[in-house]
């Protein structure tokens, strides 16, 4: 094959490659432009705001639930992050103190086995509403994190479109350089046969 052949073809291909990596690119920020406004809308509709810091709210958690709420004290929340830190670190505590650290299931069966129970009852209420909340809060954090990998990885598209519109340049440039009459895997000839 010519080598002016392969340079021709090689460049091309990077050309071809650069623009499917920026068109992929630009539809992965765009993906975390989208995830990232609709989360932020769809929690600060909630109106959640964080305790003040050193509030008693605060104090009452655990050392490690504290320190992780300390760090978005007052704050509304509107972040992916900040939304698994209220599910994880405030409502699961908050969780584990009712009905003596039961999960729902356990607690609605036992419920069902003392239908009389109207205590029973209200922490089988409790306690599906705020797996409920949690849940929802960790599917936002989900999809947060969907939106900041996505944003990663436009970068990196972004990037190696770059990388691969500057080879296909340079490529152009030595198909231009090359002689006509080179080829790709010049043959040499071949050696004298040992007797």
């Amino acid at each position: 094959m010519r080598r002016r052949t392969f340079d021709f073809l090689a460049s091309w291909v990077g050309v071809f490659l650069a623009v499917v990596l920026a068109v992929a690119g630009g539809l992965l920020m765009y993906a975390h432009s989208f995830v990232s406004d609709q989360v932020k809308t769809e929690l600060s509709a909630q109106k959640i705001v964080f305790p003040e810091s050193g509030s008693e709210q605060i104090k009452s958690l655990s050392p490690e639930d504290a320190a992780a709420m300390e760090k978005f004290a007052g704050q509304p929340l509107t972040t992916g992050e900040q939304a698994k830190t209220w599910a994880d670190n405030y409502i699961n505590a908050h969780l584990a103190h009712i009905g003596g650290g039961l999960t729902y299931s356990e607690l609605s069966a036992k419920s069902m086995a003392d239908p009389e129970n109207a205590e029973l009852k209200g922490q089988v209420d409790t306690v599906f509403r705020g797996e409920t909340l949690r849940g929802l809060l960790l599917n936002a954090y989900a999809f947060w994190q969907m939106g900041q990998i996505a944003f990663i990885a436009g970068i990196a598209a972004l990037g190696s479109a770059v990388v691969m519109l500057v080879m296909s340049i340079l490529g152009f440039v030595h198909l231009r350089k090359t002689p006509v009459e080179a080829e790709l895997l010049a043959q040499s000839a071949p050696e004298p046969a040992l007797v």
